[in-house]
């Protein structure tokens, strides 16, 4: 069967990052040996156990997206130094592990990436040890701990960059702003869950100041930052990023109710158990019937949500025609996001250009 153009645009994507992938696990694992190495040395036991569930969140990995957009910021404005912007996405995938730890606390999620959470493996430790006082609680605050060190070692990587002092500091400076906006995000996606009334645009909100910075113009505009891209070219980058995080988030939010565990890296029951308001949920509370409104309401917070629950959730959702939205509406970010590129990146290179258009292709298509 010959293939048509989109699918070998597809084909030269995937191969760009498994390439991307490839290099920024090497670096991975040669860190994470030193980083527990110097940990036990300096620390000792109990440290170190804190320390390795930041690494194992590390080293579960994923797809390395957000890595892999930092080095494409960087070539897409000549960068040539390879080996810096490969600190540059160890770092930036650090950064990623202490979101997802935050992350999965706040949601109280129990698995990721195939794995426990960090702060149930923090709990397993503890009962194992038959130590004293709650184990749950000691879990999320160690958790809590080791994801506020990554934090910080990551930004100590970023600091020690070997390249001009000046875009470093500018680099740093982009990365906290980045992380204002998105903890903001997570704050807003929080609030969502237990106010009385959210609409379209307070899902919209979380969507571009979580999703859309974090994984699409902090590592972008990192990498660009780092090759001397003006702030004309950053702002374009910003353009790209906005629809690409929506239709990126968005799948997610299909995937994790849609999908399977495998698939999602997470259970497909925890959005559902901890009430988020998504683009699904909030279109399916505005266009199902109202008996169907009345059972979805009392699922969505249920923390005791049975699988026969969920399933007929996922029924209304698809069946109010909200699923079908949701799938549009990801689709027309990823349309929107490739305009922004083929109007305005015509003296950029044009190799890395392909991967961002390829990117976005890729997200609404992909199964995990």
């Amino acid at each position: 069967m010959v293939k048509t153009e989109q699918e070998k645009a597809t084909e030269s994507f995937v191969e760009k990052l498994e390439q991307h992938k490839a290099i920024i696990d090497a670096r991975i694992d040669e860190f994470v040996v030193s980083f527990e190495s110097s940990t036990a040395e300096q620390f000792g036991e109990y440290p170190l156990e804190a320390i390795k569930t930041f690494t194992s969140y590390l080293k579960r990995g994923g797809k390395r997206i957000r890595g892999s957009l930092t080095i494409v910021g960087y070539q897409l404005f000549g960068g040539k130094d390879e080996k810096m912007i490969l600190e540059a996405a160890l770092a930036i995938e650090m950064l990623q592990s202490y979101i997802l730890m935050m992350d999965d606390i706040q949601d109280r999620s129990e698995t990721r990436r195939g794995g426990p959470t960090a702060h149930m493996m923090l709990k397993d430790y503890h009962e194992k040890h038959h130590l004293r006082d709650d184990s749950l609680h000691f879990g999320e605050s160690i958790a809590m701990s080791a994801f506020v060190i990554g934090c910080h070692a990551a930004l100590d990587v970023i600091a020690a960059l070997d390249t001009d002092p000046e875009r470093v500091v500018r680099a740093i400076r982009n990365i906290n702003r980045c992380y204002i906006t998105t903890g903001h995000g997570q704050n807003l996606d929080i609030f969502n869950e237990v106010v009385p009334t959210i609409d379209e645009e307070d899902v919209h909100n979380v969507l571009l100041w979580k999703t859309a910075f974090y994984t699409f113009v902090n590592p972008l505009q990192l990498g660009a930052i780092l090759a001397g891209a003006t702030e004309k070219e950053l702002d374009t980058l910003y353009q790209y990023s906005m629809p690409a995080g929506r239709a990126f988030q968005i799948t997610d939010d299909i995937l994790g109710v849609f999908g399977s565990e495998f698939e999602s890296g997470k259970s497909p029951l925890d959005d559902i158990k901890e009430g988020k308001r998504t683009i699904l949920s909030v279109k399916a509370l505005e266009m199902a019937p109202k008996a169907d409104v009345y059972y979805l309401e009392r699922c969505l917070g249920n923390h005791e949500l049975t699988m026969a629950e969920f399933k007929k959730c996922k029924e209304i959702i698809a069946r109010s025609g909200a699923l079908g939205y949701a799938q549009t509406t990801a689709e027309n970010a990823v349309e929107e996001a490739i305009s922004v590129l083929v109007q305005s990146s015509k003296k950029w290179n044009a190799e890395q250009v392909d991967f961002l258009i390829g990117l976005v292709r890729y997200l609404v298509n992909r199964k995990s």
